[in-house]
């Protein structure tokens, strides 16, 4: 099972190699595997933004509490939840569906009333949260892509997202920075390449009810 080995090999890298770069192919092999991520309804309540710019990197470390990967590694991956979900994303949605389709849209016209009343059940904070959850399911397809392809990553939650939202214009954008990865190659003198890998036991996590 490549996924097991993949899981074994991969490590949140510490220490990228500045000199080594993600090829093109590669990096739309990464955005095709996010594009085809899972998601609540379907509706990929997200934006992902790739950050290659070199002083909005710079900017960004000083926001990612001077993580050098945010400036080392070939790409950073910016995931992006919507602050507010609007009807017009699920009509969006029902019109895409219909003409991928090739279908009547009247015929989706139930089931979009259905997502719009079940949003519109929750909270202001629920949705926030909702739509967060929504960019993990992405990432964890980042992590699995970039493995398979033998190129490592770094998930982070340890930056300010309010100074990336400033700094990256999200909020006129209704756009949250919700979590980032770094990718590309690691260094040889990262040290955590040759930790081994700490786990619980199977036994530990999982209960057969």
């Amino acid at each position: 099972m490549h996924l097991l080995k993949n899981s074994k090999w991969r490590y949140a890298t510490k220490l990228f190699d500045t000199s080594k770069k993600i090829t093109p192919e590669n990096l739309e092999k990464i955005k095709e595997v996010i594009q085809l991520s899972t998601s609540s309804y379907g509706l990929q309540l997200y934006r992902v933004l790739i950050i290659e710019d070199p002083e909005i990197r710079h900017q960004l470390k000083s926001a990612s509490w001077g993580q050098s990967q945010i400036t080392d590694a070939s790409q950073l991956f910016v995931f992006c939840n919507y602050t507010k979900v609007q009807h017009k994303h699920i009509d969006d949605y029902l019109e895409l569906t219909a003409k991928t389709r090739q279908i009547n849209i009247d015929s989706l016209q139930g089931y979009g009333d259905f997502m719009k009343q079940k949003i519109k059940e929750k909270t202001k904070i629920e949705l926030h949260h909702w739509t967060i959850r929504q960019t993990y399911l992405a990432l964890g397809n980042l992590l699995n892509a970039c493995a398979e392809l033998k190129i490592d990553a770094c998930p982070m939650e340890g930056f300010e997202n309010d100074k990336y939202n400033q700094i990256l214009g999200l909020k006129n954008k209704n756009l949250n920075a919700a979590v980032i990865a770094a990718i590309g190659y690691r260094s040889k003198e990262d040290k955590s390449q040759y930790f081994k890998k700490i786990r619980k036991p199977i036994d530990h996590i999982f209960e057969i009810l």
